[in-house]
C-alpha cells in the first residue's frame, strides 16, 4: 500500500500547529473508506478511471490502494481485471454490524408482525447523517416489486424513513445538515429546504411522515420513529403502491398500525435498558 503519511523528522511532532495526533487522520486511510464507499454506492463496477474521477486520487496511488485491497479481497474486480467492486469481506463486516447490533436483532420479529397486519413491505432504517441506511426488510406477499435491499444508503430527504428521522431534528439543526438545494429523484422530490422544512412541521404534528413517490415513481412510503432514544435514530417504514394508498383512508389506517409498532417496541427497547 502507498504510504501517503509524511514521515516525521526528528525533534518535530509530524503535525502541524495548533493540531494533535489525535485529530489528524491518515491519509491512506482516508482514502481507503472513500474508495469503498464509492464502489458501494456504485450501481454497477467501475474502472480505474471512473474512481479517479470519483475519488481526484493521484492515478499511481489509487491502482496501489486498488491492488492492495483485491488482494485482501475487500473488492473484487471482474473477468477483465479492469472493473472493481465491493468483495467477500466488506460484506463480511456489515454482516458483522447486523449480527452485534442489540436493535437490528430483535427488528425482524417487530417486522413480521408489522407486515402481517399491514400486508405491505416494510423496512426498518437508521439515520446517518443526511442519509438514511436499510438496516432490515420485510417484502409484500401481494406485491411484486423490487424493495430496498439490506444496507441500500439513500438521501433523507427523498424518503419517508429519512423524513421522519429529521423532524426530530430541530429547524437550526436540519439547516446544518441539509444543502439548500436538494438531489432530484422524481417530479415530486422536495428539492427547496424550506419546502422540505416546512413539511417535517408537518409531520411532527401528524406524529408520522408520508412520502408520496418523491424517491420512486408508483410507491408511496409511511414512516414513523421508533422512540427509545431522544432523538430517534431508528425508524419504522410501510412501502405500496401509489394506488393503493388512494383507498380512502388506508393512510390513515396503515399510519395507525406503524405508529403502535414502533411505540410498542420503543416501550420493550427502553424497559431492556437499550439505548
Amino acid at each position: 500500500m502507498v504510504n501517503d503519511v509524511k514521515a516525521v523528522t526528528p525533534g518535530s511532532s509530524g503535525h502541524s500547529a495548533g493540531s494533535t495526533p489525535d485529530t489528524q487522520p491518515v491519509k491512506s486511510a482516508e482514502r481507503t473508506i472513500h474508495i469503498l464507499e464509492t464502489l458501494a454506492a456504485s450501481p454497477t463496477r467501475m474502472s480505474l478511471g471512473e474512481l479517479q474521477e470519483a475519488c481526484k486520487y493521484p492515478r499511481s496511488s489509487l491502482h496501489a490502494l486498488l491492488r492492495t485491497l483485491k488482494e485482501l479481497r475487500w473488492i473484487e474486480a471482474d473477468e477483465s481485471g479492469s472493473r472493481y467492486g465491493i468483495g467477500t469481506h466488506a460484506l463480511l463486516t456489515g454482516t458483522s454490524y447486523l449480527d452485534k447490533d442489540s436493535v437490528v436483532g430483535r427488528a425482524a420479529a417487530v417486522l413480521e408482525a408489522l407486515r402481517s397486519d399491514v400486508r405491505h413491505t416494510v423496512h426498518f432504517a437508521r439515520r446517518d447523517e443526511d442519509h438514511v441506511i436499510y438496516l432490515a426488510s420485510r417484502g409484500s406477499k401481494l406485491e411484486v416489486r423490487r424493495m430496498h435491499r439490506v444496507g441500500r444508503k439513500l438521501p433523507t430527504h427523498v424518503t419517508a424513513l429519512g423524513q421522519a428521522l429529521l423532524a426530530e431534528l430541530t429547524t437550526d439543526e436540519v439547516t446544518r445538515l441539509l444543502p439548500k438545494t436538494l438531489e432530484r429523484y422524481t417530479d415530486n422530490t422536495i428539492v427547496d429546504r424550506d419546502a422540505l422544512i416546512a413539511e417535517l412541521a408537518e409531520v411532527r404534528r401528524r406524529g408520522w411522515s408520508l412520502e408520496q413517490e418523491q424517491g420512486t415513481v408508483g410507491v408511496v412510503c409511511i414512516a414513523t420513529v421508533v422512540p427509545y432514544r431522544i432523538p430517534a435514530t431508528d425508524a419504522l417504514s410501510v412501502s405500496m403502491p401509489a394506488e393503493v394508498a388512494s383507498y380512502p383512508g388506508e393512510l390513515e389506517r396503515i399510519a395507525g398500525v406503524l405508529t403502535t409498532h414502533a411505540d410498542a417496541w420503543a416501550r420493550e427497547l427502553r424497559a431492556e435498558g437499550v439505548r
